[in-house]
């Protein structure tokens, strides 16, 4: 996958899953109609994912392919990216549908993510800083299970997704080459995996980022969005060592 595919795909599920949790914040007010959501939260929404995309598009625009590279069918989603939704969706449901959590499952899973995902203990102390409820723990530890799914069945499927790089490549080559897509998506995953596997990002975010709608994007999505980011990583290096 081409890197201005993947930034736009990547930017448009954070920018749907942010909404998504704005519009739900919104319902919950005291006298929310349907207007007042509108105007709060899928306007700015909309312009903001516009915006990111305005950008990205500049960096398809200098690699000559534009035209190629952002075709309707281009952004039909594979298997893995259904999957990836799929777990998106579930967790957002978790977030905002799914309460109470028994403790008793609640303190299961997390002591078991705890034990597998050092950000976990880092962010249960960022937590209780902020005097966050117990049950975003839960929500987090269930999106570092699906995400271990989810990066588990992807590389499953690794050599395949690698050859329809390779394949892909030949035909509109990328600016940066297979070796430049996989040091990119290789930096980037490694610092996906220091901020929020370790949970170095954790220890630096004020109260109340964690306890707004980017909280809840990096609790929910990240997780899902990090192993997506890992396999697409993966698949690039073994394209450009099999090439």
């Amino acid at each position: 996958m081409g890197l201005a595919r993947l930034l736009a795909k990547g930017w448009v599920v954070f920018c749907c899953f942010a909404t998504a949790h704005a519009i739900a914040r919104a319902w919950t007010s005291e006298t929310p109609t349907a207007m007042s959501v509108l105007q709060a939260t899928i306007i700015p929404g909309c312009l903001f994912c516009a915006m990111g995309l305005l950008f990205i598009g500049g960096y398809a625009v200098s690699s000559g392919h534009i035209a190629l590279r952002f075709r309707p069918e281009s952004f039909l989603p594979g298997f893995n990216e259904i999957v990836a939704l799929a777990f998106l969706v579930l967790i957002f449901l978790v977030q905002t549908v799914a309460r109470p959590i028994p403790e008793q499952i609640s303190a299961a899973l997390r002591a078991a993510i705890g034990f597998a995902v050092p950000g976990q203990h880092a962010l249960e102390v960022a937590f209780a800083r902020c005097s966050v409820d117990s049950t975003a723990l839960f929500c987090a530890a269930a999106a570092w299970l699906l995400a271990f799914v989810y990066l588990g069945s992807a590389v499953t499927r690794l050599r395949i997704t690698a050859a329809l790089l390779q394949l892909e490549g030949k035909r509109h080559p990328e600016p940066l080459g297979p070796s430049g897509n996989a040091l990119i998506l290789g930096i980037a995953a490694i610092a996906g995996i220091q901020f929020l596997f370790v949970g170095s990002l954790f220890r630096l975010l004020p109260c109340k980022v964690l306890s707004g709608i980017l909280g809840d994007v990096l609790v929910g999505a990240a997780p899902v969005m990090l192993g997506y980011l890992a396999a697409a990583a993966l698949a690039n290096l073994l394209a450009a060592h099999d090439g």
